[in-house]
């Protein structure tokens, strides 16, 4: 919806050119885990000195408080919110509020809880034209899709699907989806909206695409890096 809000940071300095992150403003985070902030780090050090305001990292505050504890830390990373840049601190942190709006460059975003072994959000991304939801990593929850439900000229469902099914267990203890879960999670989701599928584990993702397939619903888009898509 635009280059300049990344939802979680965990490849997007290997995806993006320098050129391109330097226009990227803010991140929003759905959790800690390092899958999704792994580049984050590279992408505050990668813009550093570059850009004429600061990197701004939203989420609710029991995800920055992991981020901060455990990796701006000045241990495993520099604390760049206390390193200056051309116009003040390099980074700094936002605390967002659960279940209602918030502005985050430029879009109008809402967190709300999912069900994972750390506290988990997905997020309602709306501009004046059109909306997308991401799921975050979750299991079966609902209130993201309940949220979904509610949303005007809603355009695209984002959603996990971790593990074949044959991986039930796995899946279930890690609170994470897989294509028998998502089928039962899809009678809660909004109709005729397509919902474009991420987070597939890659040793698993022949059997992932061929039980999506076997769902039978083309709705189920299984997303592959640089996909390009436009709201």
């Amino acid at each position: 919806m635009n280059d300049a809000l990344c939802v979680d940071a965990g490849a997007v300095t290997d995806a993006l050119s320098l050129e391109e992150q330097e226009r990227v403003r803010a991140v929003l985070v759905t959790h800690s885990h390092m899958d999704h902030v792994a580049s984050l780090p590279f992408l505050v050090e990668n813009v550093f000195g570059r850009t004429s305001a600061p990197l701004e990292i939203l989420a609710p505050d029991d995800v920055l408080d992991a981020l901060r504890t455990h990796l701006f830390n000045d241990a495993l990373w520099p604390d760049f919110s206390r390193i200056q840049g051309q116009a003040g601190p390099s980074v700094t942190f936002r605390a967002v509020p659960v279940g209602a709006p918030f502005s985050a460059d430029g879009l109008t975003a809402t967190a709300v809880k999912v069900s994972h072994v750390v506290p988990t959000y997905g997020y309602v991304l709306a501009d004046e034209r059109a909306a997308v939801v991401f799921s975050g990593d979750t299991g079966p929850t609902d209130a993201i899709w309940s949220a979904a439900r509610r949303t005007p000229n809603l355009r695209a469902l984002f959603v996990e699907c971790s593990f074949p099914s044959d991986m039930q267990p796995i899946a279930d203890i890690s609170c994470h989806l897989t294509p028998k879960t998502l089928h039962a999670e899809m009678a809660k989701f909004p109709k005729d909206v397509p919902i474009y599928l991420y987070h597939m584990k890659p040793p698993a993702l022949d059997r992932l695409a061929a039980e999506i397939a076997a769902i039978g619903d083309s709705r189920l888009v299984v997303l592959a890096d640089g996909d390009d898509l436009a709201f």
